[in-house]
Parts: C-alpha cells; structure tokens; sequence
C-alpha cells in the first residue's frame, strides 16, 4: 500500500480532480460552484479545504487506509440547522434532521470528509461536503465531489489526514 502523504494536494479543475500526478473525472454539485454555500442548495463550496477524515463500510470493502473509520450501524451526519451538532458526526437517533452514513446504496461505502464549514459550524452554511463514489459516470450531487469507486479507492490509499483540496 502506498504511503499517504499531503502534498501537493487536489485540485478541482474543469477537466477533473487532479490528484497526486493524476486527472480523476469527476462530479460536483446540482447547483454548480459557490463561494456563498448554504444547507440544501446543491453546490459545491470554492475555497480551500482539507480532508479530515476517511469512513468505509467494514461489511463492504477492506480497510481504505490506516486511519480510515468505520461506519457504524447508527451513524449519521447531522445536516440540522437547528442541531447544536450541526455539520457534525452523531450517533442515530436523532431528533434532528440528518444523512444515514450507513446506506443501502453505495454512494458511501468510502467516504473522504472535508473540513468545509467546521471548527465551528455556521448553522445554514451547509454540511458534509465528501468525497464519494458517484451514482452514475459524473452525475450531480447534492454538493458533494463524486468519483469513480475505482479512482476514490485510489485516492483514499494516498491522501491523509490534512491533504489540501482546492475548489476554485
């Protein structure tokens, strides 16, 4: 397995993601880039981010890299306004609006988190900006990067806690 290192980083361009030496195709938002992101209108946010976490589904495929985590039967994603856990992981149930981590779907069997709006959370700025594996060959998200399993599977191998991401 390749080392994970954080330079120089990924690269949202027209054309792809540029990963580590490599232009992977990919999907953005329904709502197309924005600087002014806010919870549910579908855009991916500019600006620059870092990845901070790696989550897999343990039934499902292998440990992605040494410090991916796997997904519990009750994980959630917290995309509440209202939720003093906002643009947090939590634990179901919930009272508060929120996306099951644990899909029937594989759009989340690997996911790279970002650090978009966290540290703390602007309630209404938007949640859970991944990197996920794509429903079909560069297909909208909900604002979320989307990639090939084959090619996310590949980058979850090199990138690390702190790797760079730039959407410009």
């Amino acid at each position: 397995m390749p080392t994970p290192r954080t330079g120089p980083g990924l690269t949202l361009t027209p054309r792809g993601l540029a990963a580590f030496g490599r232009l992977l195709p990919c999907a953005i938002g329904r709502g197309g880039l924005a600087r002014a992101k806010r919870e549910g209108d579908g855009a991916t946010p500019r600006g620059r981010h870092r990845v901070t976490g790696c989550l897999y589904r343990p039934d499902r495929i292998a440990r992605p890299a040494p410090w991916a985590v796997p997904i519990g039967l009750s994980d959630i994603w917290s995309d509440d306004p209202r939720d003093p856990g906002y643009n947090a992981p939590a634990r179901a149930p919930s009272p508060h609006s929120h996306e099951r981590l644990r899909r029937p779907d594989p759009l989340y069997d690997l996911v790279l988190v970002t650090d978009w709006n966290s540290a703390p959370a602007v309630p209404g700025r938007g949640s859970a900006i991944f990197l996920h594996r794509w429903r079909r060959r560069c297909a909208p998200t909900e604002g979320c990067i989307a990639l090939a399993p084959e090619d996310l599977a590949w980058l979850a191998a090199r990138a690390a806690p702190g790797t760079p991401l730039l959407v410009p």
